[in-house]
């Protein structure tokens, strides 16, 4: 019995191996997002100042480790082919996957580190954050450029992300789960689930890097073999030139002047923007602009939907992918949302329904076209290596610069939103209690009641004048954006030619 499940284990594709790899992020993630917060606030009683010094070193730490540890794995990729180092892809891909198999199980031990109390809440909070991003950074980042490595053609990669998308849908039902055990006040039944969580983590990333490693490390073994028989042959090898490194300045350099690297990080800052702006105030949208109209139960559900929805509708752009490609589908996105925008406009605050379908299809959109966006960033590597005739694809490096550039939109978000409230309606979130709960159509108190007219106006303001500034935007950045058609056929073309070259001539030696 135990033969034939490894056996099917074996014969899994590696595409859905690869995308397995979602399942054991987003199982643990989903759930972090969910109750740091409220477990360090409510259950560790974190003192105010500590938790602003803890999210502020966070947010630098989260925005420069990524192009850190990208230039970290990569720097060694980055000279040219003309060295004489020569890294197979098979090597490539080995080294990403020995990084998981040490990093995934780290990032499930750092996640446990936030549910047991072991230090001053203040300082605990500071570790766990930078912690835990440590190693979700290295995750991301391998796992990522794996999608570069592992395929070239437009088509694999979009099967690979395919089950990504499919795997991360599944993951997000941990957090149905965890409603069952999650209790501030009893946190030992929240605390097991989080360890079984944790280990299933654990057990997935192992299982799943040491299958995929099985399959490329008989690759590796052929070349060093292929290459054993080769210096048999020759008597005299000619001596290598020396290996031009490449210092980051000069790797700065080269990405100012490619000229589709600069348009897409302007147009996906304006879309991690908008991502987390609709994170951030989809609460708030729904309880000044619903919580009176709706019932309890169809605003948890569509909290659900803009939840799990997604991951299910990017499995639906992503066939569109194949048949129109990611730039025309991404196109698509935007005039989407800026003509669901004008009509939301248009139709005014007092269409219930079609705010309901408004406030959920706004957040699944953006959302589904953030997931879309990695395979851009494959392509921009692709052109990156023919560009700058790199000997390997540096895609770690690049979606870490890439972060670096983007993840600011993650601050910018609430802040622009909260002085772009408090300046129509004059209404400080931080020096006024909510005015109702989310969701829940209580009586409001008279206090309240005084603010309601103008939050609700500007709140529903915020909800539309946002997507519309951001999808003019994005239009404008990415109508400027070249790497596509021919030109991204030609990219391909190239970067295949390139990279089964060195293959091709030991096989005709």
């Amino acid at each position: 019995m135990g033969l034939r499940v490894l056996g099917c284990l074996f014969n899994l594709p590696t595409a859905v191996i690869y995308g397995s790899l979602s399942l054991f992020v987003s199982i643990l993630h989903n759930v972090f997002l969910l109750y740091y917060v409220d477990t360090f606030v409510s259950v560790y009683k974190i003192d105010k100042l500590s938790f602003w010094i803890g999210e502020t070193v966070f947010l630098i730490w989260n925005s420069l480790n990524d192009p850190l540890f990208g230039w970290l794995s990569d720097r060694v990729f980055l000279s040219t082919q003309q060295s004489g180092v020569e890294i197979s892809s098979p090597e490539v891909i080995l080294k990403r996957l020995k990084a998981l198999s040490r990093n995934g199980p780290l990032f499930a031990l750092s996640f446990l580190a936030f549910w047991v109390s072991w230090a001053h809440p203040g300082l605990q909070f500071l570790l766990c954050l930078c912690l835990y991003d440590s190693f979700l950074t290295m995750v991301d980042l391998n796992h990522n450029a794996l999608l570069a490595d592992l395929a070239v053609s437009a088509k694999d990669r979009t099967s690979l992300n395919f089950y990504c998308s499919l795997f991360s849908a599944i993951g997000s039902l941990s957090v149905f789960m965890s409603y069952a055990v999650w209790n501030k006040e009893d946190f030992f039944s929240f605390r097991i689930f989080c360890v079984v969580l944790a280990l299933c983590s654990v057990a997935g990333f192992t299982l799943a890097t040491w299958l995929l490693r099985q399959r490329f490390e008989t690759e590796v073994k052929v070349k060093w073999d292929q290459e054993s028989t080769l210096k048999e042959l020759y008597i005299e090898q000619p001596s290598a030139p020396l290996e031009k490194r490449i210092t980051l300045g000069e790797y700065l350099k080269q990405l100012s002047r490619h000229h589709n690297f600069l348009w897409f990080i302007c147009m996906n800052l304006v879309q991690v923007f908008h991502c987390h702006f609709n994170s951030n105030f989809f609460p708030l949208f729904l309880e000044h602009l619903l919580s009176d109209r709706i019932s309890l139960s169809t605003g948890s559900f569509l909290l659900g939907v803009s939840y799990i929805a997604p991951h299910l509708n990017n499995l639906y752009f992503l066939s569109l992918c194949q048949r129109c490609g990611v730039y025309a589908v991404v196109r698509g996105l935007f005039f989407l949302k800026l003509a669901l925008s004008i009509i939301m406009l248009l139709a005014g605050p007092d269409q219930v329904h079609l705010l309901c379908i408004f406030i959920a299809s706004n957040r699944v959109f953006t959302e589904g076209t953030c997931k879309l966006l990695n395979l851009v960033v494959t392509d921009l590597v692709d052109e990156d290596f023919v560009l700058n005739r790199r000997k390997q694809a540096a895609s770690a490096l690049l979606f870490g610069m890439v972060a670096l550039v983007t993840k600011p939109g993650q601050t910018f978000a609430p802040l622009i939103g909260i002085w772009l409230l408090c300046t129509y309606t004059g209404y400080d979130i931080f020096q006024r209690a909510p005015l109702s709960n989310v969701v829940s159509a209580q009586p409001k108190l008279a206090s309240n009641a005084a603010w309601e007219p103008t939050l609700r106006q500007g709140c529903f303001y915020l909800l539309v004048f946002i997507p519309i500034t951001c999808a003019f935007l994005q239009l404008l950045s990415w109508s400027q954006f070249r790497l596509h058609g021919r030109r991204l056929q030609m990219v391909k073309s190239q970067r295949q030619s390139l990279t089964q070259s060195r293959s091709r001539e030991i096989r005709m030696i």
